[in-house]
């Protein structure tokens, strides 16, 4: 089989596993599905296994065709979700990132939001004086040519997971890049968020005028 189409058939299958069995991580559904295909060491090693934006274009195309009539509905309810906690989270000057800002959300997906604070424990802090359930993770990530420890906090409202990303406070005006496209990425604060919501509520009201 053609180098090509092993690389478009695993797009497709990476696609699916996160769509239908809620992996998250492109890493982690990229490596599942090469496994259908080789050994995986040796394809990771080749020209085999796609790029996240690949896979991203394959699920966006399965969201459009399974999810046409229920996407809208579930984006506005996360998208409404993001902004009540960010608004609950306005002291650590909170950005919206990922799927639900991107508009490719699934039933797995979950609301990623990046904070800013002096430490960790300053949010957790925060959390724990308004008696606000969470749970905390160390993520660790190459930046540049090293690798960062980050602290997550996971909240939840309904079914809906909001993973927090704690970045010092000097890193506000340092805009991470896309796993997606490579290129800084897209962000949203309280405000665009709001704006963002209105906007598409009226588009969908008046689809003649978009």
């Amino acid at each position: 089989m053609r180098e090509d189409r092993i690389r478009q058939l695993i797009a497709q299958e990476a696609a699916r596993l996160m769509y239908a069995e809620g992996v998250s991580e492109y890493r982690d559904a990229k490596r599942k599905a090469a496994r259908r295909f080789g050994p995986e060491k040796s394809l990771s090693l080749g020209s085999h296994l796609p790029s996240n934006a690949e896979i991203h274009k394959e699920l966006q195309r399965l969201i459009a065709i399974h999810e046409e009539k229920t996407l809208p509905e579930r984006l506005h309810q996360m998208r409404c979700t993001a902004l009540r906690c960010m608004e609950m989270l306005a002291l650590f000057r909170p950005f919206l990132v990922g799927s639900v800002l991107t508009g490719a959300v699934t039933a797995a997906s979950d609301i990623d939001l990046h904070l800013f604070a002096e430490s960790s424990e300053e949010v957790e802090e925060f959390l724990r004086s308004r008696n606000i359930a969470y749970e905390t993770d160390v993520v660790t990530i190459r930046r540049g040519g090293s690798f960062v420890d980050y602290s997550h906090i996971y909240l939840k409202e309904g079914k809906v997971i909001i993973e927090c990303t704690i970045y010092a406070l000097g890193d506000i005006y340092r805009v991470p890049k896309s796993s997606i496209t490579g290129k800084p990425m897209e962000r949203a604060t309280i405000t665009k968020l709001r704006k963002l919501i209105a906007d598409t509520a009226r588009a969908e009201a008046n689809p003649a005028n978009v």
